[in-house]
């Protein structure tokens, strides 16, 4: 059942305050309260998952903005709960709400390994780096027990597949032996999200993903072990962290990146009101602010999904922003992102090792 900004509730370790309505849905149920009966939220929610039959294993983009062109997502959902996930209106497709169901009804895809498997061995299948993951993070705690990405990335480096994983997770480090040799036949690099270095605006914004400190010591670590590591400094939110672009690349490059790129804060369909209310329950002093701002690099709009523009915005602030973070890159020695390097010419069909993978 849908409900609605008016009736947000903040719930421990959770993003989303509330349940928008599902927009594939026929009909809309709506909780009102009428005066008779209020029944206590209660503190926190509890993660549900269920298993889903897969049918395919990569998904296929043509996007002009993308420096690639398939990535592969283990999971449905994401237990972080990052409250502006652009990823956030997927959910509704599998009849679940972008709100607190994204994070808390999440969905585990089984039969990856044999779907790639038989997509790697296609006749036609030209290679080029998949990316992991494009809709959710393939090391959220749902990947301790699964454990899909390690195997993912175990076929992946015996048939010589290169492979790029963006994540906020520390869980990564326990990857470290397949990820250096990965990085050894340059088919791997690492690039960890970080959105700000505040710990008190993180566990509101991000709930459960890793402390700022924590995925500065994921970038040493892999970079003390050879794996090429970038950070992903996004999103960018005018008014609420874009004062801390130029700290986040020098932390990050101090502790080992050497890419950087960034992305201006998204808010497609449901993601905008969700917003908006996550800003009205912890920061309502800013809330008017951070929404204009938004609004001025978005030609007046939450948000607007044309290629060229939709990463970055438009307009005065969305420039200033650009050339922040330009000057603070060359400042620290920070490369853009880049697939380019990646080792596509040892790719070896899986099918052609003997069947090992089936």
């Amino acid at each position: 059942m849908a409900s609605s900004p008016s009736s947000a509730t903040v719930y421990k370790g959770r993003g989303a305050t509330y349940d928008p309505h599902n927009r594939f849905a026929p009909t809309c149920s709506v909780v009102e309260d009428d005066g008779w009966w209020h029944e206590e939220a209660t503190a926190s929610l509890a993660t549900e998952v269920r298993e889903e039959a897969s049918k395919s294993a990569l998904s296929w983009n043509r996007s002009p903005d993308l420096p690639f062109d398939r990535s592969l997502n283990p999971y449905r959902g994401c237990e972080h709960g990052c409250i502006y996930c652009y990823a956030r209106p997927s959910h509704a497709y599998w009849d679940l709400s972008p709100g607190l169901d994204f994070e808390t009804r999440l969905i585990a895809r089984t039969g990856l390994v044999e779907h790639l498997t038989d997509e790697l061995s296609h006749p036609h299948y030209v290679c080029r780096p998949i990316n992991l993951s494009g809709n959710t993070d393939c090391y959220q705690p749902l990947e301790a027990k699964y454990q899909t990405t390690r195997r993912l990335l175990e076929l992946l480096l015996a048939c010589r597949h290169p492979v790029t994983l963006v994540t906020k997770s520390t869980l990564i480090l326990r990857d470290l032996d397949l990820l250096a040799e990965m990085a050894e036949h340059r088919l791997v690099r690492v690039f960890v999200s970080l959105t700000s270095l505040d710990a008190n605006l993180k566990r509101t914004l991000e709930p459960r993903a890793a402390s700022p400190q924590a995925r500065l010591k994921v970038i040493r670590e892999l970079n003390t072990a050879g794996i090429p590591v970038g950070t992903l400094v996004s999103p960018i939110i005018p008014g609420l962290t874009d004062h801390e672009i130029e700290r986040i690349l020098e932390a990050a490059s101090r502790a080992g990146a050497r890419t950087a790129t960034w992305m201006l804060l998204r808010l497609p369909h449901e993601v905008a009101p969700m917003f908006e209310a996550w800003l009205q329950a912890h920061y309502p002093e800013r809330a008017i602010k951070v929404m204009s701002l938004i609004r001025q690099c978005r030609s007046g709009k939450n948000y607007d999904a044309q290629f060229g523009t939709r990463f970055r915005g438009e307009g005065v602030f969305a420039d200033l922003i650009a050339q922040r973070f330009h000057r603070a890159s060359r400042q620290w020695n920070m490369q853009p992102r880049t697939e380019q390097g990646l080792n596509t010419r040892d790719f070896r069909p899986p099918r052609a090792q003997g069947d090992l993978f089936i």
